[in-house]
């Protein structure tokens, strides 16, 4: 359904996507997930025609992106980062304008708007200003926006940005019947419970380029079935703990980051009881525990050598 062949794209000498390859199949929910500036955006903006690549082939829905891009927005939905709604209109008036500017019209256009009004649970708040609305709601009625022609592909950029937990919920919840039903969605994200909750597959991209793809298991397999332990240690203690740790099945020296000791091993439910051990026979406790199996913060940490978290 999406086709993404050594995808370029500059601004001036900065290379914002370099040389991007990635395949999406029919009825699939893909993730791109990146911290912010990572190239998602640019990405998304360049497969739904609003910029144009400066090298490779993108072909969406059977349209090659460069050669027939009118041939693509007929086939897709967009929902932008940035909420694409009239405030001074109602709800119901914002979803008839953008129906209209895809070609619907009379009794059809009605029945989509309350279709989608229904489907984003916003069918009493219909007739008030979105200038009225939460900014859940707000982004429950910009997703419904980029289904009003009943699109092939839907891209979803950020969608939840800015909401609270129960509205992104709604919204994800949303997203999964969506995709349920037959949809193919390219969704971006720097939220990493997203990606792993939301989509079948997952492209991690840094700095413009694609650093891993995979389903969630295939991704968090590259990086071993270690655990991590991270706690509290008095700093004079840190010299001995780096000569026991390798007995506990620990990979590499111990580290300190933010002020814990981080102590990635083989098996955390057997290493747990020896460092309890070390600890008691010098009188020192046992703070701030966390024991943590590998996910895709760990997989993103070891591609670029910083968290997800701490490049947002």
């Amino acid at each position: 359904m999406i086709s993404v062949q050594d995808l370029v794209k500059k601004y001036g000498s900065f290379v914002a996507v370099d040389h991007l390859s990635f395949e999406v199949e029919r009825g699939e929910l893909f993730g791109l997930l990146g911290p912010n500036g990572a190239g998602k955006t640019t990405t998304i903006s360049v497969l739904s025609t609003l910029l144009p690549a400066d090298g490779g082939t993108v072909v969406v829905a059977g349209c090659d992106v460069g050669r027939d891009p009118g041939g693509v927005r007929r086939r897709i939905g967009m929902v932008p980062q940035e909420i694409a709604l009239y405030e001074d209109l109602s709800a119901r008036d914002n979803l008839r304008f953008w129906g209209q500017l895809y070609g619907l019209s009379g009794s059809s256009l009605h029945t989509r708007v309350d279709e989608l009004l229904e489907a984003v649970e916003l069918t009493e708040h219909g007739r008030q200003r979105v200038s009225r609305f939460s900014g859940g709601m707000k982004r429950r009625l910009n997703l419904a926006a980029g289904l009003m022609h009943g699109p092939e592909v839907l891209f979803l950029d950020e969608p939840t940005v800015g909401i609270d937990a129960q509205a992104r919920s709604k919204i994800l919840d949303l997203i999964r019947r969506l995709n349920d039903d037959g949809l193919t969605v390219l969704y971006t994200t720097h939220y990493l419970e997203e990606a792993e909750q939301l989509c079948d597959r997952i492209g991690v991209i840094d700095q413009g380029r694609l650093a891993a793809l995979g389903d969630k298991d295939e991704l968090i397999r590259q990086i071993g079935d270690e655990d991590t332990i991270r706690f509290v240690l008095p700093p004079e203690a840190f010299d001995d703990l780096v000569a026991a740790a390798a007995a506990w099945g620990a990979i590499g020296d111990p580290e300190i980051r933010r002020g814990r000791v981080v102590l990635r091993v083989v098996d955390g439910g057997r290493a747990l009881p020896q460092l309890q051990a070390w600890l008691e026979a010098r009188d020192l406790p046992l703070a701030h525990l966390e024991i943590e199996r590998p996910n895709l913060e760990n997989l993103y940490l070891n591609l670029t050598g910083r968290a997800l978290r701490e490049t947002t």
